[in-house]
């Protein structure tokens, strides 16, 4: 097996952050070097290189690579019904006011950080507990992400290990009605996933849907870009929201101090200003 060098020289390892920050947004410091040679060093053993000088010209030249980069790379920690104060929100509030002001429309929700899916998912179960109550509900979810490997794992829907657990003793009731058990791993039922669909995309760019969002998850991504890089993918997200449609960001993130068009609700929870959109 090849050795990979665990220290590199400055101008190297800049490069390699500025490479991470042109690919995906994610800004990293000097400390974070660790966990970046931590992600990227079987990718070079397995490309029989022993230097990331070596990497980064295949980086430059080959935008399969800058596929694998970009899955490595980016952080996809996620679970089923993360925050639940957001759910009861949306049980509870947005649901109930958004169907009796729109009785006839689909609700359009975009989980623009979508990792693995859980929180697509989720989304989906509470959808479908709310359409039992009122039959003419009817939703639609699209699920995104910078790494394309999470998104085959939402696409399959098969789930195992941590987040079945926390499913299984959050809302058990829920896992029992919209899985299929088989052995270790648990499968989203097709009736949950015929509502929900993927497909890869960078923050950093608008979305190339022409769909306008009531409802937008950018949770927990925020926190890795800067201040500049913040604006720039809240802006982008904005773009593709109806008019006083609903943001919702995670438990360590606030816009406060940013230049945006969304209006503070609660915590958590924005609205796209008036006008705006």
């Amino acid at each position: 097996m090849i050795d990979i060098e665990a220290t590199v020289d400055p101008a190297t390892q800049s490069a390699l952050f500025a490479r991470v920050r042109r690919h995906t947004g994610i800004v990293m410091a000097d400390r974070k070097w660790t966990l970046l040679h931590g992600r990227l060093r079987r990718r070079l053993q397995a490309l029989e290189l022993a230097s990331y000088r070596d990497y980064l010209a295949v980086l430059d030249q080959s935008a399969e690579e800058v596929g694998h980069f970009i899955d490595l790379v980016t952080t996809n920690e996620t679970s089923f019904f993360r925050t639940p104060r957001i759910w009861d929100y949306l049980w509870h509030g947005f649901l109930p006011a958004w169907h009796a002001a729109h009785p006839a429309a689909t609700l359009q929700v975009w989980s623009a950080a979508a990792s693995t899916g859980e929180e697509a998912y989720s989304a989906a179960m509470l959808f479908e507990e709310f359409r039992e109550q009122h039959p003419a509900f009817r939703y639609r979810i699209l699920g995104t992400d910078i790494a394309n490997r999470v998104l085959d794992v939402g696409r399959a829907g098969q789930y195992l290990g941590r987040n079945i657990d926390g499913l299984r003793k959050l809302r058990p009731a829920m896992l029992e009605k919209y899985f299929r058990p088989q052995d270790e791993t648990c499968t989203v039922l097709p009736a949950l996933r015929a509502g929900v669909s993927f497909r890869p995309h960078n923050l950093y760019q608008p979305l190339p849907d022409p769909t306008r969002f009531d409802l937008v998850l950018l949770r927990n991504v925020l926190i890795y870009f800067d201040e500049a890089g913040q604006e720039a993918v809240l802006e982008n997200v904005r773009q593709s929201m109806a008019e006083r449609a609903v943001l919702l960001v995670g438990e360590s993130e606030s816009l406060s101090r940013l230049r945006t068009g969304f209006v503070y609700q609660q915590p958590l929870i924005y609205r796209n200003g008036p006008g705006a959109g």
